[in-house]
């Protein structure tokens, strides 16, 4: 007969949000059981190292407005950990860079005023004719920046993201990633000049980051949890959860059993359903089996120190080639490279089997090499190293349905099951940043102590994730 673990509150999933859940517990006095699919903690937060070179999956910037969350990182790692980085980011486009966030005479000199003067036309007869219908992505822009704007700095790039028209992705993933940010300001001011007075806000110049790699911050709370008696189950893959009575009944794809009484999930919303044992409304399954991702891998190729260049990443909006973005792992910290080298990350998004994902990790060198050639960033056999990874579902899909899909399962779930919370990105379909993926966790073992938290709320703040007051115009886009 196999033994059943038992514990009040289990969680799935060792990543930002799952161990922020057990940081959590531990200051109830409750103690956790943290079942995770995978061989490391981390998630996509993870640091991958091959032979001695280090990446960060996706590029994570330590920065909040929520003070709480400053806190759990502060107590998950001392400051001699932390290095206090600029945030450096750059757009290329027609063969030139801009600077991100935009500013006023860059911009001109990189788009000609002929252009800059087209594109606040474009504005204006926008805002006097907006499209009817702002439900999705690319009129939800338009509207806001004109035609002309969007066709340059948001199309190319957004497509290359989820591989399908922009009209297709919902108008959520524009209201919830660009917000307040204003493309037209950055071409209007470019005419005022940049000291006409006005209070906006601008992106931040500098970011806490883990000298190695984000990786750091999560390895170092699940080594602190497990000192204070908190358990990861490593290649522990959920199969299935069945409620008997008040309590649930988790088995694993390995067949070991556990009992509790809380689930705190981070497995991807889509998955849920079906994981859960006789749902009744065939809506909800269907709803599950609705929501997509969006997968992820990286190339990321040894170069000459001459090679770098001062950004965090640069933005990719060249519709000849397929990388999106290509990050410069020594700019995150010189703890990632080694001496007089660094490393280039470039950045594909692709679905799991499809050609890029399937292709053998040589060919993608080579072909991440000749992108990266044809950009001018490097010279021609110029690739001293290799590397690829991918990361499946990294990027919760939000299509025109997600939300109506998203609803019908939080719906049955308050409804059926209010002990089982949602958390994080992919266990919200929600693209949270980590910091509120950590709020989702903390405010989740918070209701299980007597508050009643609506953690659906969380991340729905008007202004952008990495913007900031200042007293003096600084344009800035996403």
């Amino acid at each position: 007969m196999t033994d059943v673990k038992k514990n009040e509150i289990l969680i799935i999933g060792a990543g930002p949000a799952g161990l922020t859940a057990a940081w959590e517990a531990e200051k109830h006095g409750a103690k956790t059981i943290i079942l995770e699919s995978d061989s490391v903690v981390g998630g996509i937060s993870r640091t991958v190292e091959r032979n001695g070179w280090k990446f960060d999956i996706g590029g994570h910037r330590f920065f909040t407005k929520v003070d709480e969350v400053y806190d759990i990182w502060d107590e998950i790692l001392g400051k001699e950990d932390f290095l206090l980085r600029p945030r450096s980011s750059r757009i290329y486009y027609n063969k030139k860079f801009f600077d991100y966030p935009l500013k006023p005479i860059n911009a001109l000199m990189n788009l000609g005023v002929l252009e800059a003067i087209r594109c606040v036309l474009s504005y204006i007869i926008v805002r006097l004719n907006p499209p009817k219908n702002q439900e999705n992505f690319e009129t939800w822009v338009a509207a806001r920046f004109g035609w002309r704007l969007y066709n340059i700095f948001f199309k190319t790039y957004t497509e290359k993201v989820w591989g399908v028209k922009a009209n297709q992705i919902g108008a959520d993933w524009a209201s919830q990633r660009i917000k307040s940010l204003s493309l037209s300001k950055a071409i209007i001011n470019a005419f005022r000049g940049e000291n006409s007075g006005e209070v906006i806000t601008t992106l931040i110049d500098k970011f806490k980051y883990p000298k190695f790699g984000p990786g750091m911050m999560w390895e170092a709370a699940y080594e602190k949890l497990e000192k204070k008696g908190h358990e990861v189950v490593f290649n522990s893959r959920v199969s299935s959860i069945e409620k008997i009575n008040e309590q649930y009944r988790v088995t694993t794809t390995d067949e070991k059993i556990y009992e509790c009484k809380y689930i705190l999930s981070s497995m991807p919303l889509a998955h849920l359903p079906k994981t859960v044992e006789s749902v009744e409304d065939k809506n909800v399954i269907k709803s599950g089996e609705s929501l997509k991702f969006r997968d992820f891998l990286t190339v990321a190729l040894v170069v000459e120190e001459t090679y770098s260049f001062p950004d965090n990443w640069i933005y990719i909006h060249d519709p000849d080639v397929r990388v999106g973005r290509v990050q410069n792992y020594g700019s995150w910290s010189p703890y990632l490279v080694k001496d007089g080298k660094t490393c280039l990350g470039l950045e594909y998004f692709v679905n799991i089997n499809d050609e890029m994902w399937n292709m053998e990790d040589k060919d993608l060198i080579e072909f991440g090499t000749n992108e990266l050639t044809s950009l001018n960033l490097i010279k021609k056999d110029s690739v001293l190293e290799g590397y690829v990874f991918r990361m499946p579902k990294a990027y919760p899909t939000y299509d025109l349905d997600y939300q109506k899909n998203v609803s019908c399962i939080s719906d049955w779930l308050k409804k059926d099951h209010p002990h089982i919370f949602p958390i994080g990105r992919n266990g919200m379909h929600k693209y949270n940043n980590q910091d509120h993926s950590m709020m989702t966790a903390v405010m989740s073992i918070r209701n299980i102590f007597g508050e009643n938290n609506d953690i659906w709320k969380i991340n729905v703040e008007e202004d952008y994730h990495e913007e900031v007051s200042t007293g003096r115009a600084s344009p800035t886009i996403n």
